[in-house]
């Protein structure tokens, strides 16, 4: 009898082959409930900050700007699956977020990111590698010389920052040692933001005033002074610092992790720099190379002395052969000249 039949006969009928009364279910042997699609909303989660990543385990800012502001260790939750979480990215955490020795949190909720920093292995390389989240500027640092500066690298920079949505500032150091000045005019056609000086004479208020109120991530030759110049805006950070080779006038890599780091100017008005490893060459296998004229033109000034071409059309609304055209009748000078053959060449690469 099913619970369908009044028992009044025992007469088969069509539901019969519907009949589950005589299933018998298996008990769960480790005697825990089953899996669920269903995660739990953690409604009361902690907001924080991620400073460092260290082998599966991230340092977090929480309760920033409060009296109870303290830097926690927390792990990734499992239900975050394989989402990767780096330095600069906002989070949501439970468990143990005291701060206090041996305690452990756990990461369950990335936010949306505003930006995203990435760079491949090489130009050939479609894989990426997210370097930092949410940063808005990019501190561009090069050595007037040992090692000497590289216009390609910086141009690569550029390319990574403007596909990216950050504004670049270049920051030349050393300039006791040369002068950047014939160096940085390859540049002129750029709205750059430069900042500059020797290494016992650096304009460090004047930098600071550039960060406040803002998230900005270092990147550089390696040996150019990134960490020297980090240690000096943060003191006692005590981040890793080398000498350069007086053979082959290249740096090492000294600072081995990306951390993040509070800068705060004279007034005490807190900033964010993101301090990332040297490098000697920054893939761009991530960027689409249709890309990467619109943002040189987008971003480049006319030369002062030669009128607006084409009809008053701005350079960044032409089309890539009209940048191209108008780049050579030397609407952007020298130097804009010298930046469009750079670009055409990393362009080359990336589309092979």
């Amino acid at each position: 009898m099913t619970w369908w039949s009044d028992g009044a006969d025992d007469e088969p009928d069509e539901f019969d082959e519907f009949d589950e009364s005589s299933i018998r279910s298996r008990p769960n042997p480790k005697g825990n409930r089953p899996r669920t699609k269903q995660r739990p909303e953690h409604k009361g989660a902690e907001h924080g900050r991620v400073l460092s990543v260290d082998r599966g385990r991230f340092g977090v800012l929480v309760r920033e700007n409060s009296a109870e502001e303290a830097v926690i260790t927390a792990s990734r939750a499992r239900e975050l699956g394989r989402l990767g979480i780096v330095t600069g990215d906002t989070v949501h955490l439970v468990g143990d977020t005291s701060g206090a020795e041996g305690s452990l949190a756990r990461i369950v909720r990335v936010d949306d990111r505003k930006t995203l920093l990435r760079r491949s292995a090489d130009d050939s390389d479609a894989v990426e590698r997210v370097i930092v989240a949410n940063a808005d500027q990019m501190l561009i640092v090069v050595a007037a010389a040992n090692p000497e500066p590289r216009a390609n690298l910086i141009d690569r920079y550029l390319i990574a920052a403007f596909d990216a949505g950050l504004a670049p500032i270049l920051c030349i150091t050393k300039t006791d040692v040369a002068d950047p000045t014939s160096f940085l005019e390859q540049f002129d056609c750029f709205d750059l933001e430069i900042i500059m000086g020797a290494k016992d004479d650096f304009p460090l208020d004047a930098l600071k005033e550039l960060l406040v109120g803002h998230t900005t991530v270092t990147v550089g030759h390696s040996g150019v002074g990134k960490s020297t110049l980090v240690n000096a805006l943060v003191p006692g950070t005590d981040r890793a610092v080398g000498r350069v080779n007086d053979v082959t006038g290249r740096g090492r890599h000294t600072s081995s992790s990306t951390v993040c780091l509070r800068v705060r100017d004279s007034s005490g008005n807190p900033g964010w720099i993101i301090d990332t490893p040297g490098v000697r060459s920054f893939g761009l296998g991530h960027v689409e190379p249709a890309n990467i004229l619109k943002s040189f033109a987008n971003y480049a000034i006319p030369a002062a002395t030669l009128p607006k071409s084409a009809g008053g059309i701005e350079l960044s609304q032409a089309h890539d052969w009209e940048i191209v055209d108008r780049v050579s009748a030397g609407e952007l000078g020298e130097s804009g000249k010298a930046r469009l053959e750079s670009l055409q060449k990393i362009i080359a690469t990336l589309e092979k």
